[in-house]
């Protein structure tokens, strides 16, 4: 019988004092309050570390805005701070910005003891004693890191077990063993743990990993399976060096592999994750698990296919189970399931031999290495099928002026529903000054232009300066955002193209 079934894990984010540890991530401390809310609010993990003491008074003033925020929700408990073995000084610090937990940094391995403090055993144990007794005196609880456990346990066990006996009496909460470096295999994860909770049964254990070798959520699985019942991690794996485990990566193997309960809500992964990381400013890869935006896209034709026929290839890793949304991409190996998946998403139907023009025109588009959205469909339909249906607004003429220090200035002639209409505008830059002109061109036929989000340009990998632009623009809308897509050689010109796809698509939609 899994030993494992049932059991209820814990999960401690560690995303905004670890994870800041990133190379070039420092949040605000705004944005630190915002991610916190998010995590304990939204997410639902069961604690947080939020910081360092002692780093800067801005951080102290950033833990006490946390710490006023999880107080008046009752939350207080669930906010961490690291501290160190310092007598008083970061215990005040933390007690000045209103935090309730200290997690004290102390030496898991002889030869870190020996070498960084130049210190014995006993040494640092009276000062582990002198800190923890003042701590407890301030009403603080106390967990207590094992910095370079796995080494430690490895090198020099005795050194731990030692650590371990002489603290057992300071009302110690939790000992967090951190795998610091990363090092460990998940069988050297499971010997070393179940070794650790056989000797000191009355302990509270957290396993703390790193990702150096890309084994951390698999060394999660091999704590929990040995015994432990918190485990630490950050959002999109941000820590030193290779990071820390993926929270998402960790909440979705423990639930479908060990059959335990958690109380973190999955819905909200994915944005969450995308918070932060626009706050920290590390980008995600398009395949990181659970939340990467090509995770729950099939682009195999077969594997379409197959879905069409009867959900043939999909997993207990469904996209509605994150709020999100499987798609087919649109390519050179795209088949005819990947076509009608997409087709039926924008309530489109062709007939057999249409369908088979306009695959045709897509993997021709694939093959020159376009790149195709779902959006880019009806205009691939309507050049196919020789059709007006999409053409609601044309571009006769535009004249577009820019320079140094001066204002840029657009002059267009459109045809609007039949009718030409010519307009000029101006604004800081090209595509500014035809939005200017654009605008009210359209709004003479009750056409509300929508928000733009966001705007990409991209030309091929050693493209030259004649190279062709891909200009993706993203809009903001009721039912959902989109994109639209434009290429020219000319960058604003590009984006013309992908404004007008935009009023084109929205105008027949309508």
């Amino acid at each position: 019988m899994n030993a494992t079934i049932n059991r209820h894990i814990r999960l401690m984010d560690t995303t905004l004092r670890d994870g800041e540890q990133t190379q070039g991530v420092s949040f605000s401390a705004n944005e630190k309050l915002n991610i916190a809310r998010a995590l304990l609010q939204s997410l639902r993990v069961d604690r947080i570390e939020v910081a360092s003491a002692c780093v800067s008074e801005g951080e102290r003033l950033a833990v006490a805005q946390i710490c006023g925020w999880a107080e008046a929700e009752g939350l207080l408990e669930q906010v961490e701070v690291l501290g160190f073995v310092d007598n008083r000084r970061s215990v005040d610090w933390i007690s000045s910005a209103g935090g309730r937990v200290i997690n004290l940094l102390c030496k898991g391995s002889e030869k870190h003891c020996r070498e960084q403090l130049g210190k014995t055993l006993n040494t640092h144990l009276e000062d582990i004693r002198r800190t923890v007794d003042y701590a407890r005196g301030q009403g603080l609880r106390v967990n207590m890191y094992l910095e370079d456990w796995s080494n430690g346990f490895r090198n020099s066990k005795d050194y731990v077990f030692d650590l371990m006996t002489g603290t057992a009496d300071l009302g110690i909460s939790h000992y967090l063993l951190p795998d610091t470096l990363g090092l460990l295999t998940p069988a050297e994860v499971h010997k070393s743990l179940h070794e650790m909770l056989t000797s000191f049964p009355e302990a509270e254990f957290d396993f703390h990993p790193h990702n150096d070798y890309g084994l951390a959520t698999a060394n999660v699985l091999a704590a929990v399976e040995a015994g432990v019942n918190t485990i630490h991690c950050t959002i999109n794996c941000l820590g030193e060096r290779a990071g820390n485990a993926s929270l998402a990566e960790v909440a979705v193997a423990l639930k479908d592999k060990l059959d335990v309960t958690l109380s973190v809500d999955e819905s909200h992964i994915a944005v969450v994750s995308g918070m932060v990381e626009n706050f920290s400013g590390k980008r995600i890869a398009a395949n990181t698990p659970i939340v990467g935006a090509d995770v729950f896209t099939q682009t195999a034709g077969i594997h379409a296919d197959g879905d069409l026929k009867g959900d043939l290839y999909t997993t207990m890793l469904s996209p509605e189970r994150f709020a999100r949304k499987r798609t087919y991409a649109l390519g050179k190996m795209s088949g005819k399931a990947s076509l009608i998946n997409n087709l039926k998403e924008l309530g489109i139907q062709l007939s057999e031999e249409e369908q088979a023009r306009v695959l045709d025109r897509i993997v021709k588009l694939g093959d020159s290495k376009h790149i195709i959205t779902s959006e880019d469909l009806p205009f691939i339909i309507a050049d196919v099928m020789e059709s007006g249906d999409f053409h609601h607004v044309s571009l006769l003429n535009c004249y577009i002026n820019t320079g140094f220090n001066v204002e840029s200035t657009a002059s267009i002639r459109v045809e609007l529903e039949g009718t030409e209409y010519q307009g000029s505008g101006s604004g800081n830059g090209g595509f500014d000054a035809f939005m200017d002109a654009i605008t009210p061109i359209v709004e003479q036929v009750k056409f509300s232009m929508p928000s733009l989000i966001d705007y990409q340009v991209h030309i091929p990998r050693g493209g030259q300066t004649n190279a062709l632009t891909e200009c993706i623009i993203t809009w903001e809308s009721p039912e959902r955002d989109f994109k639209t897509r434009g290429v020219d050689s000319n960058q604003v010109l590009a984006a013309v193209k992908a404004t007008l796809r935009m009023i084109n698509l929205l105008m027949h939609s309508g």
